[in-house]
């Protein structure tokens, strides 16, 4: 079964640090092997020059990849990221950004993901990364 974006909204709201919730992270899409969140702009999250903070984007990328894990096993456990590389391609300026992880490979005590981060005004992509897991539940 297919977890909903109310669930996956939960899981946010119940399982991040306080600093993590106020990115405004929601999800927009969850399937069964991947989702896409919505990062709203905020000049709050803005390095010196106006462009959105890569330590922002990492964080959404790393969230994402919970929900996506989430929703590829069926429910949310414990887990931990392993390793997270991200190249950041273009600056994202007054702009929300959409966060797509899709999990690459389920293991049983592994998970792999790849994550696309797009300027929503431009359609064109911000930064990507991939992530590994260790699944602990």
């Amino acid at each position: 079964m297919t977890m909903t974006t109310a669930e996956a909204d939960k899981i946010l709201s119940a399982n991040f640090a306080p600093w993590v919730l106020q990115l405004g992270l929601r999800v927009e899409t969850v399937q069964d092997d991947r989702a896409i969140l919505r990062m709203p702009w905020s000049g709050e999250l803005a390095r010196e020059g106006g462009a959105l903070s890569g330590q922002a984007l990492m964080a959404a990328a790393d969230t994402a990849t919970v929900i996506a894990v989430s929703a590829a096993r069926g429910a949310y456990g414990p887990m931990t990221t392993v390793q997270q590389s991200t190249s950041f391609q273009r600056a994202v300026i007054g702009s929300d950004v959409l966060i797509e992880a899709v999990v690459t490979k389920l293991g049983r005590r592994m998970a792999f993901a790849d994550i696309s981060i797009t300027d929503e005004s431009s359609g064109e992509i911000a930064a990507r990364a991939s992530t590994v897991y260790a699944l602990l539940g």
